[in-house]
């Protein structure tokens, strides 16, 4: 079977080529949108979070039958386009689940702790004063943490390791895993009325676009934290600043944001006929949180440790070989 990777590095070659002798395999360092023509009559492709995949992409693939994403998160891709065309997809269910709640909890340091405030101030200015940088104690606050699922579950567990108390809140609550790991649920309300540190670990879909909005900041607790390490489009952009400018917030650590994609590639967005007026606005939004001093904005890095990766390489080159044996698995609905 011809396969194609997209946005792959150079030591991944070499794993990929063992694993898939025999196979007609093709690599590209850059995203689908830059592919050559030697890709087009792939029946496989590779790509990972940064190649949007819809109806024009999909065009360019005729012969396509199967997409394995190198991520958990599939909201890159359409799946109803997919569905029209038989095109297969499957994803990788948990490769980072530690990796992701421990960047989430260096964030939440760093803005309780004002680690990047006095770092920057050293950096810049050779200013060793203490003036501002008072932080909180992470032990005895409370903790919510939204989405329980294999990430959610790690973070509570350094959560408990810190001292905290843990409330969640998840569309499918787990009461199991709530009395071995010693959390409670409760309803998405009451989780920001009484949580210091809101950290979110849900995935993108339907049910969770804009899960905080407009309607419910109001209900945060003031002076709390929000950290989302999971997808931008969780949290309503508009709201999240004025939260922010409000004081609702005290900070937010963000690795994700609403309409990253367009953020990344800004010259390609504003380089359309008409460039859509509620992604600009968002745009906009985002400039506006990246330039507050109580933000902390990372570059969707969560996922980004060396056995993360090794972890997301191989499960899906299990489903490659999955597939190519006619054996599908981790397909995604």
């Amino acid at each position: 079977m011809k396969i194609a990777f997209f946005e792959v590095e150079g030591w991944e070659e070499k794993i990929v080529r063992g694993t898939l002798a025999g196979q007609d395999v093709v690599f590209s360092a850059g995203k689908i949108s830059d592919a050559g023509t030697e890709t087009q009559d792939a029946e496989i492709i590779s790509p990972f979070i940064d190649s949007p995949i819809n109806k024009e992409t999909l065009a360019r693939f005729p012969n396509l039958k199967f997409i394995a994403t190198r991520s958990t998160g599939f909201d890159h891709i359409d799946l109803h386009a997919c569905k029209e065309r038989g095109i297969l997809v499957s994803n990788v269910p948990g490769y980072g689940n530690n990796t992701v709640a421990e960047f989430a909890f260096g964030l939440i340091l760093s803005l309780t702790r004002k680690i990047y405030k006095a770092i920057d101030r050293i950096k810049e200015a050779e200013n060793f004063s203490l003036d501002g940088l008072r932080g909180i104690d992470l032990k005895g606050r409370t903790i919510g943490i939204i989405g329980t699922g294999r990430i959610g579950k790690e973070a509570i567990k350094i959560a408990k390791g810190f001292g905290m108390n843990v409330v969640a809140y998840d569309l499918q609550p787990n009461e199991t895993s709530a009395n071995v790991l010693g959390f409670s649920y409760a309803p998405l309300e009451e989780l920001l009325e009484q949580s210091d540190v809101i950290s979110i670990h849900a995935p993108l879909n339907e049910s969770t676009l804009h899960l905080i909005n407009s309607k419910n900041i109001i209900f945060i607790k003031r002076g709390a934290y929000l950290v989302n390490t999971a997808r931008g489009g969780i949290v309503e952009t508009g709201a999240l600043l004025t939260a922010l400018r409000d004081g609702i917030l005290a900070g937010a650590g963000l690795d994700v944001l609403e309409e990253e994609g367009d953020i990344k590639d800004e010259m390609k967005f504003l380089s359309k006929g008409s460039a859509d007026a509620e992604k600009l606005q968002v745009m906009l939004q985002s400039h506006a949180l990246m330039n507050m001093e109580n933000v902390l904005i990372t570059p969707h890095n969560a996922f980004n440790s060396q056995e993360a990766l090794e972890r997301i390489l191989t499960a899906t080159l299990e489903n490659v070989s999955a597939f190519v044996g006619g054996k599908s698995q981790n397909l995604v609905p």
